[in-house]
Order: C-alpha cells, then structure tokens, then sequence
C-alpha cells in the first residue's frame, strides 16, 4: 500500500491582479497591461492626480496608458521592490499609448499606486505604452519579475513582468554571420587537411 505524504505544500490562492509585461519588439520597447485591482487596504484615494504613460526603471516608476496628461486617483500603502532596473536617472515617455492609465512609484516616500480617476475597484483594465527606438539596455530595465503586494486577497496585487527576450540587434546579427562562417570555413579546412 502506498502512502503518500504531502508536507509544506501550500497553493497560493491570489489571483494574478494587474500585470503590465514589458517586452523587446523589433526596434520598440512595447508595456502592455490588463487584469483588475482590488483597492481594499490601500490609503486614498489622492486629489488633483494627473499621469501620462512613463517609465524610470530606478525608481519602479512606470504608468501604462495614453500619452497625453490625464486625471488619476493616487492610492498608498503597499509594499514590493523600490527598483526594477538601474534606470537612466530621467523619466522616459512613452511615444504612443491607449487604454486605461494605471501606475506604480514604488521608490521614496511618495509611492503610489495610480489608478484612472473613479476607478471602481474589481473592474478590469486594460492599457499599452510604446517606447520608440528603446531597448532595455537604454532604459535601465533589468529583466525579471517584481510584485508589490497590499493583501493576500485576489486583484491585491501590482506585477511587472519584464521579459529578456534575446531579440538580436543588427549588430549582434552580423557578429552570429561572421561567428558561421568562421564555424564553416574552420570545419572544411579540417576537412581538406583530414584527406590529404
């Protein structure tokens, strides 16, 4: 008879929340954002709260959303990482964007969380930003995951996912070509001096 013995096994039951994945597309640096925010146990909302789509990866600053300015609700009091890159020192906006304007600072006395102005709490977002000419290398993004969390309930939760993609530029292109040919013009050499 088998026994099987489950120990330290837990499933964690929050759902994913409000998740904005970060992603290298072709020449653009491309945030997209969707899921929905549960606000309870969070201070606020803030007043006279404004907010266009932004990023400074030193301070865990980014907001997804339209570009041009508009009217938010600030709200504090959760917790998570205070960078999740080196970032550049300056605030980069975005060149295009659409949707819902949702944020996070989660660096310095001031954090926030931004959410568009009314927001009801539960409801879905949905939101994306596109940064020009960017990689994540001149943004200051460091890939990996970073969570801030105000809650154990579901939608308690702010995630950034920013995926290394490994998308070549032109110049790593042409350094993979010449690494092949090197690879080809060595192995036929082997080849004559192997017959010879």
């Amino acid at each position: 008879m088998a026994t099987v013995v489950m120990c330290g096994l837990s499933v964690r039951s929050t759902q994913a929340g409000y998740v904005v994945t970060l992603q290298q597309v072709g020449s653009n640096v491309v945030a997209t954002g969707s899921g929905a925010i549960d606000l309870t146990g969070l201070g606020g909302p803030g007043s006279d709260n404004q907010g266009q789509s932004a990023i400074e990866p030193g301070s865990a600053f980014i907001i997804t959303g339209p570009t041009g300015i508009s009217d938010a609700d600030s709200y504090a009091g959760f917790s998570g990482p205070t960078s999740f890159g080196l970032g550049t020192g300056m605030v980069t906006f975005a060149n295009s964007g659409s949707g819902d304007l949702v944020g996070i600072l989660g660096a310095g006395a001031l954090q926030f969380l931004l959410v568009p102005r009314g927001y009801v709490s539960g409801n879905a977002l949905s939101d994306s930003s596109t940064y020009n000419g960017a990689t994540f290398t001149n943004l200051g993004i460091t890939p990996g995951t970073y969570t801030w969390t105000w809650g154990t309930g579901a939608n308690q939760n702010f995630t950034l996912d920013a995926v290394a993609t490994g998308v070549p530029d032109s110049g790593s292109t042409f350094g993979l070509f010449l690494l092949s040919f090197a690879a080809l013009f060595g192995a036929s050499r082997f080849r004559s001096q192997q017959s010879t």
